[in-house]
């Protein structure tokens, strides 16, 4: 079942720009970027390498903060939060999945997911989220134990678990073949349809957009144009 579509702004951005200075050299990876994104919404961010997508999600991340204009988390403004309060709203707010997994390599899965859990406010149970991934079975299996795509859904179950509102995704099938990758979708589909999450996946895959509620294209820094979906298509459609 589609979640209701809240038209709460979850992320506000008005004027929002970075620049890298990079010896005499500066780099301007976002500029003037004006945005909402609702609450339970699934969104992705396309563009090629260097568009400034990894940088509007590390800034949407509180990973790091904009060199001038606002961002919003609900009433956080978080180009103004100091060091405490980005760290408690990662903690709190926000799951992270990365391309390459950076799972704990000494740690079981389980222990991987248990980890997060232990610093979340309101967690899923480990053993559920797992299952909920397909992997009840590897629990107590180590990283290098598992195949690429087993390590990416040992992550999304760690980012999972912390039943954030907020989950940001940062190439997630990057790394994965055609098949891994549809489950890896449908994984965050699930999480957004069944909790009412919202969802934000930024990739270059242009196949990947058609199964969002709404597609944000980014060139040189700018978004170009913001495209509805009506009708998003299941993950088994994606066309890789």
């Amino acid at each position: 079942m589609k979640p209701d579509k809240s038209t709460k702004p979850l992320i506000r951005a008005k004027a929002l720009s970075k620049i890298y200075q990079m010896g005499e050299v500066e780099v301007r990876a976002l500029t003037g970027v004006d945005f909402e994104i609702l609450e339970n919404e699934f969104i992705v961010i396309l563009g090629p390498s260097g568009s400034g997508k990894s940088t509007l999600l590390n800034l949407v991340g509180g990973m790091d903060q904009a060199t001038s204009g606002e961002l919003y988390y609900k009433d956080l403004p978080l180009h103004q939060a100091d060091s405490k309060k980005l760290t408690l709203y990662r903690r709190d707010a926000v799951g992270f999945v990365f391309q390459f997994y950076n799972l704990i390599p000494n740690l079981t899965a389980w222990e991987n997911v248990s980890l997060s859990a232990e610093i979340a406010k309101n967690p899923f149970d480990v053993s559920t989220t797992l299952a909920q991934v397909g992997l009840a079975h590897r629990g107590d299996h180590f990283p290098s134990q598992l195949s690429g795509g087993e390590q990416q859904r040992v992550a999304l179950a760690r980012a999972i678990v912390k039943n954030p509102d907020l989950l940001l995704c940062d190439e997630p099938t990057g790394a994965l073949d055609s098949q891994t990758s549809i489950q890896v979708l449908k994984i965050l589909k699930e999480f957004h349809e069944n909790y009412h999450k919202t969802v934000i996946i930024i990739t270059h895959n242009a196949g990947v957009a058609a199964i969002a509620d709404r597609v944000f294209y980014l060139k040189d820094g700018a978004i170009s144009k913001i495209v509805t979906n009506a009708q998003p298509i299941s993950p088994e459609k994606v066309t890789w």
